[in-house]
């Protein structure tokens, strides 16, 4: 087989793994969706404590921008607070709040404040 036939497929063969694991990653995780929203709206940002393909927010605002209100990854629960204090704070999925609600920041305890960008 001519060389440039083989590096052709060579070629063909990395373009449909990268298209194959770009699919998967925007499947099985939400990635895709976090990279949208901080394309979308600067107010977004993401939790220092938690990543790109592990943060899930799910509450969003529903005003004029979409920025998260509460999202949640493997060890934390995060509420976008954007205050002098804190721009957001968390408390671990693990946690022992009485009446712990994870739509509720009233019923948080112990949260831990996030770090500033």
């Amino acid at each position: 087989m001519p060389h440039h036939f083989r590096i052709a497929r060579f070629a063909i063969a990395g373009a449909l793994f990268a298209i194959a694991a770009f699919a998967v990653v925007g499947t099985t995780t939400p990635a895709l969706s976090n990279a949208w929203l901080m394309l979308t709206d600067r107010s977004n940002i993401l939790p220092a404590e938690s990543s790109i393909v592990s943060f899930e927010p799910y509450v969003i605002n529903q005003g004029s921008s979409n920025y998260w209100l509460y999202g949640k990854d493997r060890t934390n629960y995060y509420h976008f607070a954007h205050t002098e204090q804190a721009l957001y704070v968390y408390v671990p999925v693990s946690n022992t709040c009485p009446g712990f609600d994870q739509r509720n920041i009233h019923t948080w305890c112990n949260v831990r404040i996030g770090k500033r960008h």
